[in-house]
């Protein structure tokens, strides 16, 4: 056996290993400490779950973004000390500007050129002008709003459990969720789409929540409510009148977990701030001791205690959560961040697993029917080397297993029509090989050169077909939704295992029947 021979022989062994040490886990339990733990996992259409489509809302973040934006002009120029008689947010995305003389409208206007590319000048009418926020910077915070929604989104999803789930955008404002294996779609449209904007607001102790429904509520107020559960399972509303304007809110908020030490052992959940945080959280509770002060997340009071002492360190509870499920959601909304945007449900759809079980056993009988004519007509019509071909053939699937379980692809019902579609496609390399052999026999060629002739002329022909495909794939995977992408996935892992298996592998097998010995025949 030559050198060329054993190193191609160890090639094949190393994929083998490779390809069983990865797949090993997806079908085996107790495996050591040091093996892999990567496995395949179902999709939804297998194994059942929720399809969601959120829709962000974008044009509320960016008529925030305009909001701001007249307040950090108003601020600029009292620190430049320019003066002006008006400087609000107008209708749309504009800001309204007067000012009482030229030379405080030329100062503003080398102001706005200074610091503010943000803005730009959309009209003038004699000492007023009229900004808006440039085309330029509206497309960026749609863009980076959109992002941030995503990734906060996927934050929440993985820090809910769900295993191998897929979330992906889709245009420009909407978000494709997918949840395999999940049985309670409420819970978790109710934690993806919880805005989690949390607030501290002083509860006002000059007139109480019913005065103010009753009487109107003064300027700069607002009544909110928490709700109450009575161990007889009764609900009730309790109103708060509170300070519109927030204390402090939850941008610095790092940690928040579920602890049990509530009154008659009730959940509630324990925050931590970040250094900045902290202090100005400390800074509050210390100008406002033996004040009420409202814990609200997305304008609803979960308590509103008397701040006893200042409080240092930056830590707080959040307490009147109900259950420890609802208190489990609220801190995994909290950790993951708010919502850039407020998000709603366009779609939603839950695929039973009684569904994904059908679909599985059906392809697994398709497969075995494929498979097996396709072992027969081989090992009948090219007799001992269609047997070559079975065993190629039989080698995809470890590979193909191996590369989707290292890569934690999830195998959808398309998925396993592609790896259907690769038994065809395996075996038609193989048979452009075998009938360029039978011709170079026929011309009266020994059986080794009519091997070495077969395999070298008819890999062109082989790399151009598969090329092809592999492009088609590559493009189904680029502009495809989940499906398609699932079969443009096990396709091309098929395309290139198949090339493997029938030039490499089954060259192999050919060299190792024909070494050491001079066969007059080849059974083809």
């Amino acid at each position: 056996m030559d050198k060329s021979l054993k190193w191609r022989l160890a090639v094949v062994g190393a994929v083998l290993l490779a390809s069983a040490y990865c797949v090993l886990p997806t079908f085996t339990e107790g495996l050591p400490a040091w093996w892999t733990h990567k496995k395949i996992s179902l999709g939804l259409d297998l194994k059942g779950g929720i399809h969601l489509v959120m829709g962000a809302d974008l044009n509320v973040v960016v008529e925030n973004s305009a909001v701001r934006a007249a307040d950090e002009f108003r601020r600029a120029l009292a620190e430049d000390n320019v003066k002006a008689l008006k400087v609000a947010k107008g209708p749309g995305l504009t800001i309204e500007a007067e000012f009482p003389d030229d030379g405080s409208l030329t100062a503003a206007r080398a102001l706005l050129e200074k610091k503010f590319s943000n803005l730009a000048v959309t009209a003038r009418d004699g000492l007023k002008l009229t900004l808006g926020l440039t085309p330029a910077e509206v497309a960026y915070t749609r863009e980076m709003t959109a992002r941030q929604a995503l990734e906060t989104i996927r934050n929440r999803v993985d820090m809910f459990g769900v295993a191998e789930p897929d979330i992906r955008p889709q245009g420009e404002d909407r978000i494709v969720i997918q949840l395999p294996g999940l049985d309670d779609p409420k819970r978790a449209v109710a934690l993806i789409g919880k805005t989690a904007l949390l607030e501290f607001k002083l509860v006002d102790e000059a007139h109480t929540a019913e005065w103010a429904l009753t009487n109107g509520v003064p300027v700069g107020m607002e009544v909110l409510y928490e709700r109450e559960v009575s161990p007889e399972g009764q609900e009730r509303r309790l109103p708060y009148l509170l300070k519109k304007a927030p204390l402090m809110t939850g941008e610095g908020l790092v940690d928040a977990r579920v602890t049990m030490s509530g009154r008659m052992g009730e959940p509630e959940v324990a925050i931590a701030f970040d250094s900045r945080g902290a202090r100005t959280f400390e800074r509050i509770t210390g100008e406002y001791v033996r004040r009420r002060m409202a814990i609200v997340l997305d304008g609803v009071v979960y308590s509103a205690p008397v701040i006893q002492t200042k409080i240092a360190g930056g830590r707080a509870v959040i307490s009147g959560s109900g259950d420890v499920d609802e208190a489990r959601d609220l801190a995994v909304a909290l950790r993951a961040g708010a919502l850039p945007a407020p998000v709603s449900v366009l779609e939603e759809r839950t695929v039973g697993p009684t569904l994904g079980a059908d679909s599985i056993e059906m392809g697994y009988q398709a497969g075995l029917v494929g498979l097996g004519a396709v072992l027969l007509f081989m090992a009948f019509y090219y007799r001992k080397s269609g047997l070559v071909a079975d065993a190629a053939l039989l080698f995809n699937f470890p590979i193909i297993l191996a590369v989707l379980a290292v890569f934690g692809a999830s195998l959808t019902l398309p998925g396993i029509f592609g790896l259907i579609l690769t038994l065809g496609m395996a075996v038609d390399a193989n048979v452009l090989i075998f009938e360029r052999i039978r011709e170079e026999l026929r011309a009266g060629k020994t059986p080794r050169a009519a091997v070495s002739a077969g395999f070298g002329r008819a890999f062109w022909t082989i790399f151009d077909s598969n090329l092809t495909t592999l492009i088609t794939a590559i493009v189904l995977y680029q502009f495809g939704s989940g499906p398609i992408r699932g079969f443009a996935v096990t396709l091309s892992v098929g395309i290139l295992s198949s090339m493997f298996t029938a030039i490499f592998f089954s060259r192999v097998v050919f060299d190792l029947m024909l070494s050491g010995r001079r066969p007059e025949r080849l059974s083809i």
